[in-house]
């Protein structure tokens, strides 16, 4: 709070004290509305200027302006759905009403009832003949054009940014449109909606750092899930046979444009089903949802277009890389060439690295960002998938897409690893790899183990970065953007 902010504070706070002594409540219960503000400009929207009508109506909102001339008082309150004008007149109301009304603040909540009507210049309004304060506002709300250019603030105080800027709120309204119709169109194709465990002993089904924790009265280590995915998989050995869930992750690893350390996954598991049925579902799913939430596929990225109608286009990793480096890559090949590729390109890699990671380490760095259009990227080193099935044709590679849009990984899939003894084998060289100091190394799951050796029938896994989506969706390219309370870093004393 700065200095100048004391006196409005104060003066302000002895207002809540005059309604008080006054017989009023300054924070009642509860206000019947009866219509939002877009209603009403749907309903009254081509009504002409200077009529007043019979149809009387109750609205609700924050006090966003308030213009006094004399005996007419002009108020903008602000609901989610937008915004009405209260006219006040003291030819209509008593003199005590007029006094009340102006002495709201921006910022106040505000209802009122009155008749729907038209000022001489053509402004909806709701001719006042009754309100009620529903909450004052002790802080005044941030100047218009000043107080909400500081993106940090923005972030941390989201309150103020909802209820300063449109935008703010559309995508917060975008958001659920997506995650609503997204869990639609999985319903609508056979799945159910599924909640596994946040809390984990084991963080498995990816390969990234977990946050870890204590659970006092077992005295055990836990850790925040890095996946939904071993959870899930182990539903569908139990026979619910397609499944998904949409549920936060969370990854102790930076923080940058498309990061934050918890996020919103959907992953999806369906038996009897391979990669390719996986690839065929995203190309009906994200032209649906884009639909649903912007209207069409047709979409600007960045200034970019960029369209989701399918087909996507589907391409190897070891192609993709061969063609940026100029020389056949074969994973099963020696690693020493692989090596020299990377170093004479200042790609970075570990002394420890199998062709495989040195592989992905040279998607990364000359390819990814170069990916604009819808693109299945196929059939992963075995290296970087300990949870793909191997490819049926391909030794050394899986059978594991990963989806690029505009330079980014949207979702990663899999033909599911379904041999226990494979799987086993696989966890092993994670074990090895975990003990030679990499962290974010698979964890050796015996349960997940003991699962598969029941039986998991042939399965398609995916999984869905929603964040990412969103930001797409909504052409933002800060991930803060689209997350209502994203991580921050703390403010210095």
């Amino acid at each position: 709070m700065t200095s100048d902010e004391h006196p409005l504070i104060s003066a302000r706070t002895a207002k809540i004290e005059n309604w008080r002594q006054a017989g009023f409540d300054p924070y009642p219960v509860r206000f019947d509305r009866s219509h939002m503000a877009s209603a009403l400009h749907e309903a009254f929207g081509d009504l002409p200027a200077g009529v007043v009508t019979e149809e009387v109506v109750s609205v609700a909102g924050r006090v966003m302006l308030q213009r006094s001339f004399g005996k007419l008082i002009f108020a903008t309150i602000e609901d989610w759905s937008g915004s009405i004008q209260l006219f006040a007149s003291a030819a209509d109301l008593a003199p005590e009403v007029m006094e009340n009304f102006s002495a709201l603040d921006a910022g106040d909540w505000v209802g009122a009832s009155g008749a729907i009507m038209t000022t001489k210049k053509g402004e909806l309004s709701v001719k006042v003949e009754s309100f009620q304060l529903l909450a004052k506002a002790i802080r005044p709300l941030p100047e218009k054009w000043h107080g909400l250019q500081d993106v940090e603030l923005r972030s941390r105080r989201r309150y103020i940014d909802l209820m300063m800027n449109p935008e703010a709120r559309q995508l917060a309204m975008l958001r659920s449109k997506v995650v609503g119709e997204l869990r639609r169109q999985f319903e609508a194709r056979g799945f159910i909606e599924v909640e596994t465990p946040v809390l984990q002993a084991e963080p498995g089904g990816a390969i990234a750092k977990p946050f870890e924790t204590h659970h006092n009265a077992l005295d055990i280590p836990m850790y925040l899930r890095i996946a939904t995915e071993l959870h899930l998989k182990r539903l569908v050995v139990g026979g619910l046979e397609r499944v998904f869930e949409i549920g936060r992750i969370f990854r102790n690893e930076g923080i940058d444009s498309t990061h934050n350390p918890e996020f919103t996954t959907l992953e999806s598991y369906q038996a009897l089903a391979d990669y390719t049925d996986v690839m065929q579902l995203l190309e009906e799913v994200l032209p649906a949802v884009a639909r649903a939430a912007v209207g069409t596929t047709s979409l600007t990225y960045k200034g970019r277009p960029l369209d989701l109608k399918p087909p996507f286009r589907r391409v190897r990793m070891v192609d993709l890389v061969s063609e940026a480096i100029g020389a056949d890559v074969d994973v099963n090949g020696p690693v020493d060439s692989l090596r020299e590729a990377a170093t004479s390109r200042d790609v970075a890699f570990e002394a420890s690295w199998g062709a495989g990671k040195i592989i992905e380490a040279l998607f990364d760095d000359l390819v990814q960002h170069e990916l604009w259009e819808p693109t299945f990227v196929l059939d992963h080193p075995v290296e970087i998938s300990p949870l793909a099935r191997g490819h049926r044709d391909s030794p050394g590679l899986t059978e594991r897409f990963e989806l690029y849009i505009a330079g980014q990984e949207y979702a990663d899939a899999f033909s599911e690893l379904n041999d226990p003894v494979d799987q086993r084998r696989r966890f092993e060289s994670q074990a090895l790899a975990k003990a030679a100091s990499d962290q974010e190394a698979h964890p050796f799951d015996e349960d997940f183990i003991m699962a598969l050796e029941y039986g998991l029938p042939p399965t398609g896994g995916l999984g869905l970065g929603i964040d990412r989506l969103v930001m797409l969706l909504a052409d933002q390219t800060h991930i803060r953007e689209v997350i209502l309370f994203p991580t921050m870093r703390p403010l210095a004393d």
